[in-house]
């Protein structure tokens, strides 16, 4: 299994996930403020699998999605960082760009700094020409990131989210570009 890189910014260190970060990882993924844009909260067992697919990710394709630690601050804030989606559509095969923190972890800049780390990553090492991101439309703090990134929205290539139903609240997604 390949080893998660290591990215640096002035306030956070980017790192491979370690079994001490389960945790703090399940307990952010059954906060429901943390969760509000997503169908469902997070049981501990769910929030354990997705922490193993976010490690096959980096196993399979030597990126993903980065724990975050805040230094000196919190040995675990969340995750950011760069992933291929797992369902089709009209944009697919791509990397987005991608991040959940813990709530006391918000408004302080910590996503930007580290998904600016995760782009540059991604365009510099990676090579790739373009990363993206979506969210629900009434996710403003994450449509707030995506702009600080200097990403841009098309409103045609917004989308229904193909893994939610028809009619679900939640289907409809915006998508956001960055190129390098």
């Amino acid at each position: 299994m390949r080893a998660a890189p290591v990215l640096l910014t002035p306030r956070l260190t980017l790192r491979g996930w370690r079994p001490d970060d389960r945790a703090p990882f399940a307990a952010l993924n059954a906060d429901p403020e943390v969760m509000r844009h997503f169908p469902a909260s997070l049981t501990r067992a769910e929030s354990d699998a997705a922490a193993d697919r976010i490690e096959g990710h980096f196993a399979r394709h030597g990126f993903g999605l980065w724990a975050v630690e805040i230094v000196g601050v919190a040995p675990f804030a969340g995750y950011v960082g760069l992933a291929v989606p797992s369902f089709q559509a009209a944009f697919t095969p791509c990397v987005e760009i991608g991040w959940r923190l813990a709530r006391a972890c918000w408004g302080q800049g910590y996503a930007t700094e580290a998904a600016r780390a995760a782009a540059h990553y991604g365009f510099e090492t990676l090579r790739l020409p373009e990363v993206l991101s979506f969210t629900v439309p009434g996710n403003v703090g994450s449509r707030r990131v995506m702009e600080k990134l200097g990403m841009t929205r098309d409103p045609s290539d917004d989308f229904d989210h193909p893994s939610l139903p028809p009619g679900h609240a939640l289907r409809r997604h915006v998508l956001y570009r960055l190129g390098a």
